[in-house]
């Protein structure tokens, strides 16, 4: 810009208030030219961009393959065999996701149209919009490929055909026997006279050792020693030992013997999801689980103040033996986790 226009309103380098319309310093340059890529000029080139997006879907596939083999075909009775299982299910699904994701991607990169196109708004009237969605699935479905290239849709619709089967397997485990669901988390390893021992050390508990807002993680004696099902049953079995004044506890009827002179033990599973309630607030005598919020009363039966959870957290009946060791009177009364499952 010259010297004597510089800061000069008048230079026509700033558009006005009131400029005639079309008037402006840089006129509008419009779309830039289409450059064709590779693939549109060269069909050797289209060829190879879609193996390559053949293979991103092959991918895919194999990831889904490699989470079943890991997920039925991979122990998980020891630490070490868990995480190899976790392992190969974390690969799997990564892959899973990831081909299929990075195979879209490289298909609209390489394969796909991609001129700019203006569309210009029409009127809204029923039969009309109905043809033109037509034309445009259409267009979509054209531009795209998919009919005069099967190597892509076939490997898609593999792709997405096994993709979500991962998901269904672990929310449902497929399982056909006979103690399924409710009836697996009815039961778990409390009995009479199990002594409450410190996890995960093992070391049984006195009742002399629980104080008043001390909250005590436990699982039942003899857990430590199991060769087989050990986190299976630890994770049905986990318990929250806590001591309360008894004047303070709202006990109900039939209740009246569950607890030693104000300990009482809870489920550590939390009845919305499962997650492990493990955050103990003394001042108000609140049990949260740090998932979701839920919130349970203590004082009340460990029932629920806050929250999604729908039912109250289950109680262990508890007493002590000749020794002052705490025990158990016996089994929960009801399932423990989650209260979606059926429990009558």
């Amino acid at each position: 810009m010259s010297e004597q226009n510089y800061g000069n309103p008048d230079s026509g380098a700033v558009a006005r208030s009131g400029q005639p319309e079309g008037q402006f310093a840089i006129e509008n340059p419009g779309l830039p030219p289409h450059r064709p890529r590779l693939t549109d000029t060269d069909p050797k080139a289209a060829k190879r961009a879609e193996r390559q997006v053949s293979a991103l879907f092959l991918v895919s596939i194999i990831g889904t393959i490699v989470f079943f083999l890991g997920y039925f075909a991979t122990s998980n009775e020891t630490i070490g065999e868990l995480r190899v299982q976790n392992l190969f299910i974390g690969l799997g699904t990564a892959f899973a996701m990831l081909g299929i994701g990075t195979g879209i991607v490289q298909w609209a990169r390489t394969l796909m149209p991609d001129h700019e196109m203006i569309e210009e708004r029409h009127d809204i009237r029923t039969e009309e919009d109905r043809v033109i969605a037509e034309e445009i699935i259409e267009d979509v479905i054209e531009e795209s490929g998919i009919k005069r290239r099967p190597l892509l849709r076939n490997t898609l619709i593999g792709a997405l055909a096994v993709a979500p089967l991962p998901a269904i397997f672990i929310l449902r485990d497929l399982d056909n026997s006979e103690d399924y669901g409710v009836e697996r988390l009815r039961h778990t390893m409390w009995d009479t006279g199990v002594r409450l021992v410190r996890d995960p050390v093992g070391t049984p508990i006195k009742a002399s050792d629980i104080t008043i807002g001390s909250a005590v993680h436990v699982i039942p004696e003899g857990l430590n020693e199991l060769e087989h099902g050990k986190l299976n049953e630890k994770a049905k079995a986990v318990v929250l030992v806590m001591r309360l004044n008894p004047d303070q506890l709202n006990i109900s009827p039939g209740r009246e013997d569950w607890h030693y002179n104000g300990i009482v033990a809870y489920s550590k599973i939390c009845t919305h999801v499962g997650c492990p309630v493990a955050l103990y607030e003394q001042h108000t005598h609140h049990l949260l689980c740090p998932c979701h919020q839920s919130t349970f009363d203590l004082k009340d039966e460990c029932k629920v103040v806050f929250g999604p959870a729908g039912h109250a957290l289950p109680q262990l009946p508890i007493t002590v033996d000749s020794e002052g060791y705490l025990v158990a009177q016996s089994d929960f009364h009801e399932p423990v986790g989650p209260s979606y499952w059926e429990r009558g």
